[in-house]
C-alpha cells in the first residue's frame, strides 16, 4: 500500500452506517458486544480487579492472556492452569489442546513422583492421565511403569529431567508453541489495539453529547450518577432531591474522571465521520462508525464468495492419529529423545499422482465435497475433470459456443479473425452443483454437475468484449451470482439462473484482472485489480468505487481472504518481473506485512493459494514456496521431483491435503501431505466392504458455513433413452454389501421389538457407523478397529452427532445424555422428562446450542456449556419427528407427527411459514406417522419423508416442488436421506426393498430386492429396514439399519460404477411423481 492512498479500506463500514442508519440498533450486536467486554477488560486492568479480569477472559474465551498463563504454570498452580484453560478449549478439541493438557499433567505428575508421594500419583494417573490412554496405550503403560523406578529418571527418556524449576521453564516453552498454533487460540492470544481508558472516554463523550442535548446547559454541570441520562435541571425538582437522597444515585467514585468542561458541550461534533457516501446529514454514533467492512471484524461465513481452495473450518484430527503426535513423560523441544513430540507434515511434500492432460493447463480447482475431482481449464479452451486418486478423467469438453445465433457480431468476428481460445478461469459452485469457465474471448460458460460422468450446458453469457479473466460465484442478496471481468475495463455481475446481468462496475483505466467478492456486516462488497497496478472496492449499487490505490510494486495482483475471512492477502507480479505477496492491515488500509522468498525477477505472473487458515503458497522460480501466514520468513520450497514450470499454476483441494501443480509437458502432480496420502490410499482400496477394514482417513464433509446459496437444479432434466428399463437387483451377486452384526446379548422374546435399529448414521469422517437400538443400546462400528460397543439403559430413541465427530446427544425417554465418542463415556445429562426427547439437532456454528423436539410437540432450543434453556417454540400438535438448520437461510426448520412443517429463524427463534403435507387419496397416514427432514447442499431446499411419499420442498417459498407418492402396490416408507452430494435419495420401504431415486426430479432409477441382502429363511415382514444412513464421501454408499440390530452397507459393483441410469420423463413406475400439490402454506403464525 503505497503512502498515498486517497481512501483507506476501514472507510467502507463508516459508508455502511451512512446507508442503513434505519439499521443501526440491528448493527449493534455480535460484534460490538464483543468489542464492550474487551472494553470492560480493559477497564478492570487499569483498576487493578486483577482476578475479575482474568474470571472474565476464562468465561468470555476472547482473550487467553499468556502472561497470567506463564504466572500459573511457574507456580505450579495446575487445578487453577486448567480451570483457565477450560474456558478456551477441552481436552478432546483437537491435538493441539490434547497435547497441551497431556504436558501440564504429566509435569503434574512427575513432581509428584519427585517428592516421592505415591499415593498422589496413582490419583493423578487414575484421574488425569488415564483418558489419554485411549489414544496411546503404549504411552500410558510406560506412565504407569515409572511408580515401579525409586528414581524416574532411570528412565532413558526421563534421565535429562534436573529440578521442578527448569523442567516448568521447558515445558512452558512448549506449551507456547501449541498454543500458538492451536487454531482455537489463534485470535486469542493478543488484545486488539485500543487507547487506554477507552471505555471512559467514550462515557465522557456520551455524556457530552447528552450536555449538548440539555435545554438549558449549565457551564458547570454536577453529574452524578451514569445510571440515567444526565439532565441540567433546576436543584428544587424531583430528580434531583431523589439523586440526593438515593445512595444508588450519588456521587460516584471515579466521577471526576468524567468532566464535561474539559470538552464542552461541542465535543461529540468534533469527532470525525468518515463516510463514503454523499449523504451527509445521516448520523451514526460515533462507537459505530468505526469498525467495520474496512478491514476489521470477520464476516459471516455463509456469505463468503470463496477462498482459494482453503476449508472454512479447520482440519479435525482422527483419534487414531493423537498417538503419533504424542509426547513421552519428560521429553521436550530441548531434549533429544527419539519419542519426542513431533507434529506431523501439514506441508504437501510427496507427489503422489501425475496426470496427463494434453495440453497446459492454465486454470484448477478441486470440486468441494468430493475432493478428490479435480477441474481443470487449458490453453487451448479445452475444460476436463479428473479423479486424482485412479488417475482417470470422467468427463472432457472442448471450446464451442453452444448459441452462435445469440452471440455477438464482435464474438463471431473475433473467433473468425483468430479461433484460439484459452480458459482463463474454471471454478466450482460453493455446493458444487454448477461449475463456471471463463474464456479468453467474450464467453463465460456454466455446467450444471450431476455426477462425475454427467455435465450439463446451464447457462452461456457473452459477458465481456475481449478476454474474461476471472469469474467467482458470491450471493449479494440470497441469490446465487457470478461476477466475472474482462479486458473490457469492467466487472459485471450475473444471475446465475437466468443470465441477466445485474450490475456493471466501471471505473479501472486497464483491464481487470481478478475480483474477490466478500462480505462483512451484512453488507457485500468487491475487490477487483486491474494489470495497471490499481485495486478497487465496489458496493452493489452501481455508485462508482470507494475504494482506489496502487497494490505493492505496482503488480498486477489477486487478492483473496482466508478461509474464516480475517485476513486478507495479495500476490501478483509487475512488468519488472518483481513479485509480492503481502497481508494487508484491514483497519488502516496499509501492508501488515510482506513476505520474502521471490526471486528479484519472476518470469510470469506469481500464482498463489491459502490453505488451513494457515499457510500461504506461491508458484515461483520452477518450484512451489510456502510461507506460515504469522512468519515473513520463506518456510519451505517444493520443487515436486522436478519437471515445473517458472510460475506453476497451483491450487489446494478444501480441506488443504492435497495440492495440484501444472508441470512441463502438459502434466499435472498432485502432492498431498500425510492426511492426504491416507486419503489417496483409502479410495485405491475404494470399497470397505471389499477390503473389509477401510483406511482411518478423515475427509470431511462439515457444515458449509462459508458455502453460498445456490439456484436449485430441481427440474425435470433426465434425457430419453431408448430402451430404458429400470435396474432391478435381486440377487446378492449384483452388488456389494457388507453386514455389521450387532454383538448385543438379548432374550428371544424380545429379540425383534427391543433391538430394532431405529437411529442410523456415519461419522463426519466416514471411518464409523454410529446406531442406536429401540432399547437405548449404542452400537458403533469402526473400520480401523473392532472395538467393544457401549450401551444405554433407555427406550425412546433419537440422537445428533456433532460436526467433529467428537460427541453424541442421545436420549432414550429419559434425560439427553452427552457422550464422548472416544471414550464412549457419558459426561453430562440435562433436560429432565417429562416431557421426552423425540429429536435433536446440533446447530450448525456452535455445538452448544442444541435443538431439542419434545413429545409434547414444543422444541426447546438449548445451550449445553451453560446448561440453560434459550427459549421454547410452540406450533406444532403432536411429537416432534425432525428437525433441520440451514446455515445459508438461518432457519430451523421442524416436522411432526401433526403432518406440519414449519419454518424459523435460527437468531430470533420465531415463526415464519408453515406447510401441511399434501395426501393423494387413499393415502391418508396413521395417526401418529412421523415426518422427517433434511436439507439438500444447497441449503436451501430440503426433502420430507413420510410414510406415503417423498417430497422435495423450497425452504424460501416454502413450497413443494416435487412429490413422490407410494403407489398402491408399495409398502409405505420406513426411511429415506440424501446421498452425501444431494444427487441421489436412498429409501427404505416395509417390505424390505430399498430404492434409489435421481434427486432432482424423484425418479425411480434403481431396485434393490429383499432377496438380494436379507436371509432367505427370514421373511421380510419379520426383519426389514427401519433406517438410511448416507456415506459423507462417497456418493454411493449408503447404510440401512435392519429390525433385527444388525447394519447392511451398499455399493454398486465397480463395474456398473453407479446406482442404475436416470429414466426417460414418460417412464412410469409403480408409485407416481406429482407436480407441485396445493400444499397449505402460510407467512403468518397459525394456532
Amino acid at each position: 500500500m503505497t503512502s498515498k492512498c486517497p481512501k483507506g479500506l476501514a472507510k467502507i463500514l463508516d459508508e455502511l452506517r451512512g446507508c442503513e442508519a434505519k439499521n443501526f440498533e440491528a448493527g449493534m450486536t455480535t460484534s460490538l458486544s464483543r468489542d464492550l467486554i474487551f472494553l470492560v477488560m480493559q477497564f478492570l486492568e487499569e483498576e487493578k480487579f486483577k482476578e475479575t479480569v482474568h474470571k472474565l477472559e476464562q468465561e468470555s474465551g476472547l482473550y487467553f492472556c499468556i502472561k497470567y498463563f506463564e504466572e500459573l504454570v511457574i507456580a505450579g498452580k495446575w487445578d487453577e492452569v486448567e480451570k483457565y484453560l477450560s474456558g478456551f478449549t477441552r481436552v478432546d478439541d483437537n491435538r493441539y489442546s490434547m497435547k497441551i493438557f497431556f504436558e501440564i499433567r504429566k509435569q503434574k505428575y512427575l513432581e509428584t513422583l519427585d517428592k516421592n508421594e505415591r499415593g498422589k500419583a496413582v490419583d493423578i494417573l487414575v484421574k488425569d492421565l488415564k483418558i489419554f490412554a485411549s489414544f496411546n496405550e503404549e504411552l500410558f503403560k510406560e506412565i504407569t511403569q515409572l511408580l515401579t523406578l525409586e528414581n524416574f529418571r532411570d528412565n532413558d527418556q526421563l534421565a535429562g529431567y534436573r529440578d521442578t524449576k527448569s523442567a516448568r521453564a521447558v515445558m512452558l516453552l512448549e506449551l507456547k508453541k501449541l498454543l500458538e498454533a492451536n487454531p482455537l487460540f489463534r485470535d486469542k492470544l493478543a488484545l486488539p489495539n485500543m487507547k487506554s481508558s477507552r471505555l471512559r472516554m467514550l462515557v465522557n463523550q456520551s455524556l457530552n453529547w447528552q450536555h449538548s442535548l440539555c435545554g438549558n446547559p449549565r457551564q458547570n454541570p454536577d453529574i452524578r450518577t451514569l445510571f440515567v441520562d444526565h439532565s441540567c435541571k433546576n436543584s428544587n425538582d424531583h430528580y434531583a432531591q431523589l439523586a440526593a437522597s438515593n445512595q444508588y444515585m450519588g456521587p460516584a467514585p471515579r466521577s471526576e474522571s468524567f468532566p464535561i468542561g474539559a470538552h464542552g458541550p461541542s465535543a461529540a461534533a468534533q469527532i470525525p465521520l468518515t463516510t463514503w457516501m454523499s449523504t451527509p446529514s445521516t448520523f451514526m454514533h460515533p462507537a459505530v462508525s468505526g469498525g467495520g467492512i474496512g478491514f476489521g471484524t470477520p464476516p459471516n461465513p455463509a456469505t463468503m464468495a470463496r477462498g482459494p481452495g482453503d476449508s472454512d473450518t479447520v482440519s479435525r484430527t482422527r483419534i487414531s492419529e493423537i498417538s503419533e503426535r504424542m509426547m513421552l513423560p519428560g521429553s521436550s523441544p530441548c531434549q533429544n529423545h527419539s519419542l519426542a513430540f513431533i507434529p506431523a507434515d501439514e506441508l504437501p511434500k510427496t507427489v503422489v499422482r501425475t496426470i496427463v492432460q494434453g495440453s497446459v493447463a492454465t486454470s484448477m480447482d478441486f470440486h468441494p465435497i468430493q475432493q478428490t475431482q479435480l477441474l481443470v481449464g487449458t490453453h487451448v479452451g479445452d475444460i476436463s475433470l479428473w479423479e486424482v486418486r485412479s488417475g482417470k478423467m470422467l468427463a472432457s469438453r472442448s471450446f464451442q459456443v453452444w448459441d452462435t445465433g445469440a452471440s455477438s457480431m464482435i464474438l463471431k468476428a473475433a473467433l473468425i479473425k483468430d479461433p484460439c481460445v484459452s480458459v482463463k478461469r474454471i471454478l466450482w459452485s460453493p455446493d458444487g452443483a454448477l461449475f463456471g469457465v471463463a474464456y479468453s474471448k467474450h464467453i463465460v460458460q456454466l455446467y450444471s454437475y450431476y455426477c462425475p460422468s454427467d455435465i450439463r450446458h446451464q447457462l452461456e453469457i457473452d459477458a465481456h468484449v475481449g478476454s474474461v479473466n476471472d469469474l467467482v460465484f458470491s450471493n449479494p442478496s440470497k441469490q446465487l451470482s457470478i461476477i466475472t471481468c474482462g479486458d473490457d475495463r469492467t466487472i459485471k455481475v450475473w444471475d446465475v439462473s437466468t443470465g441477466a446481468r445485474l450490475y456493471t462496475f466501471e471505473g479501472h483505466e486497464g483491464a481487470v484482472h481478478s475480483v474477490c467478492p466478500h462480505s462483512k456486516d451484512n453488507v457485500n462488497f468487491v475487490f477487483s485489480t486491474s494489470v495497471d497496478g490499481k485495486i478497487k472496492a465496489w458496493l452493489y449499487d452501481m455508485m462508482g468505487s470507494r475504494v482506489d490505490y496502487d497494490a505493492p510494486g505496482r503488480s498486477c495482483a489477486t487478492m483473496a481472504y482466508s478461509a474464516d475471512g480475517k485476513r486478507l492477502f495479495s500476490c501478483g507480479t509487475n512488468k519488472e518481473g518483481e513479485s509480492h505477496i503481502v497481508e494487508w492491515n484491514e483497519n488502516e488500509g496499509t501492508v501488515r506485512r510482506a513476505y520474502r522468498g521471490f526471486n528479484k525477477r519472476s518470469l510470469g505472473v506469481v500464482q498463489f493459494d491459502t490453505t488451513k487458515n494457515r499457510f500461504l503458497a506461491a508458484g515461483d522460480d520452477y518450484s512451489i514456496k510456502f510461507w506460515d501466514m504469522d512468519n515473513n520468513n520463506l518456510l519451505a520450497t517444493i520443487d515436486a521431483e522436478g519437471g515445473l514450470p517458472v510460475s506453476p499454476r497451483i491450487r489446494f483441494n478444501k480441506e488443504g491435503t492435497l495440492l495440484a501443480v501444472s508441470a512441463n509437458e502438459n502434466r499435472i502432480k498432485i502432492l498431498a501431505t500425510s492426511d492426504g496420502l491416507r486419503l489417496m490410499r483409502t479410495y485405491e482400496s475404494h470399497s470397505l466392504i471389499a477390503s473389509r477394514i477401510a483406511s482411518t482417513t478423515v475427509t470431511k464433509n462439515g457444515d458449509l458455513r462459508n458455502k453460498e446459496d445456490v439456484n436449485p437444479r430441481l427440474a425435470e432434466e433426465v434425457n430419453p433413452m431408448k430402451n430404458w428399463k429400470l435396474t432391478e437387483i435381486n440377487e446378492p451377486a449384483q452388488i456389494q454389501s457388507l453386514r455389521l452384526p450387532a454383538r448385543v446379548k438379548t432374550d428371544k422374546a424380545c429379540f425383534l421389538k427391543s433391538c430394532l435399529i431405529s437411529r442410523l448414521i456415519y461419522t463426519n469422517s466416514g471411518t464409523g457407523i454410529l446406531a442406536l437400538a429401540l432399547n437405548a443400546i449404542h452400537l458403533f462400528w469402526k473400520w480401523p478397529r473392532s472395538e467393544a460397543n457401549s450401551s444405554g439403559k433407555r427406550p425412546v430413541p433419537c440422537f445428533a452427532l456433532s460436526k467433529n465427530d467428537s460427541y453424541v446427544m442421545s436420549a432414550s425417554g429419559g434425560k439427553i445424555s452427552l457422550f464422548n465418542m472416544m471414550t464412549f463415556k457419558t459426561m453430562a445429562t440435562f433436560v429432565s422428562p417429562p416431557p421426552a426427547a423425540t429429536y435433536l439437532a446440533f446447530h450448525p456454528q456452535d455445538n452448544n446450542i442444541i435443538a431439542v423436539g419434545m413429545d409434547d410437540s414444543t422444541i426447546h432450543v438449548y445451550n449445553v456449556r451453560v446448561d440453560e434453556a434459550k427459549t421454547k417454540l410452540k406450533g406444532h400438535s403432536k411429537r416432534i419427528s425432525g428437525l433441520a438448520f440451514s446455515h445459508v437461510l438461518n432457519i430451523l426448520v421442524s416436522s411432526g407427527a401433526d403432518a406440519q412443517i414449519i419454518s424459523w429463524s435460527s437468531d430470533r427463534w420465531e415463526r415464519q411459514k408453515s406447510a401441511i403435507l399434501n395426501f393423494p387419496p387413499a393415502k391418508t397416514p396413521g395417526a401418529m406417522s412421523d415426518t422427517q427432514i433434511q436439507f439438500h447442499h444447497d441449503q436451501i431446499h430440503f426433502l420430507a419423508v413420510n410414510e406415503t411419499q417423498l417430497g422435495i420442498y423450497d425452504a424460501v417459498k416454502f413450497e413443494c416442488l416435487k412429490q413422490w407418492v407410494v403407489g398402491e402396490s408399495s409398502t409405505p416408507i420406513t426411511h429415506a436421506t440424501y446421498s452425501c452430494d444431494s444427487q441421489l435419495v436412498f429409501a427404505s420401504f416395509l417390505d424390505g426393498a430399498l430404492r434409489i431415486f435421481t434427486a432432482s426430479n424423484l425418479q425411480l432409477r434403481c431396485q434393490i430386492s429383499p432377496l438380494a441382502y436379507l436371509p432367505s429363511d427370514i421373511s421380510s415382514a419379520s426383519m426389514y429396514p427401519l433406517v438410511v444412513a448416507a456415506h459423507p464421501q462417497d456418493p454411493n454408499q449408503f447404510a440401512v439399519g435392519l429390525t433385527d440390530g444388525g447394519v447392511h452397507v451398499f455399493e454398486p459393483l465397480e463395474s456398473d460404477g453407479q446406482w442404475g441410469v436416470p429414466p426417460p420423463l414418460e417412464n412410469g413406475s409403480t408409485s407416481r411423481v406429482f407436480p407441485p400439490p396445493p400444499a397449505v402454506a402460510s407467512d403468518q403464525p397459525q394456532g
